[in-house]
């Protein structure tokens, strides 16, 4: 059986990975016109360098600090495998085995994730884009 918590990561890591496929790689350098913010890459790097992190963090047993390895958060295909990457990174811990301590390291990663995709949510519908089928039916979007 599946841990729930790591379900739900599977499930947001996934909502993630859908909707960099749906977007186009021009849209990846847009942000929220007239208002302070950075651009959708920059969002997509910040989800990159926290899974490494807290996957780090949950492996270890502890924090380790915030690092990102992708260089490149304006080509797609280069986001597409660091998200692929990570995803994959975190199915290989077995969440039946973690600490009170680990398992509070991969709720924030979850809700670090989550808090992103209401970002994104933001970012899609201030520049007229669209939604992945998989965002209109967990986000109703």
């Amino acid at each position: 059986m599946n841990h729930p918590l790591k379900a739900k990561l599977d499930r947001s890591f996934k909502l993630t990975h859908d909707l960099v496929i749906h977007l186009d790689e021009e849209s990846l350098i847009l942000d929220l016109p007239n208002l302070p913010s950075n651009r959708i890459s920059g969002q997509l790097w910040c989800i990159i360098g926290a899974r490494e992190s807290y996957t780090k963090a949950i492996e270890s047993g502890g924090w380790k600090g915030f690092s990102c390895s992708l260089t490149t958060p304006r080509v797609k295909q280069s986001v597409l495998a660091a998200l692929e990457a990570t995803h994959k990174r975190l199915s290989e811990i077995n969440f039946a085995d973690l600490t009170e301590a680990q398992v509070e390291l991969a709720f924030g990663l979850l809700e670090h994730e989550v808090q992103h995709h209401g970002q994104l949510i933001r970012f899609v519908y201030g520049n007229r884009l669209t939604f992945p089928d998989s965002w209109n039916k967990r986000y109703t979007v």
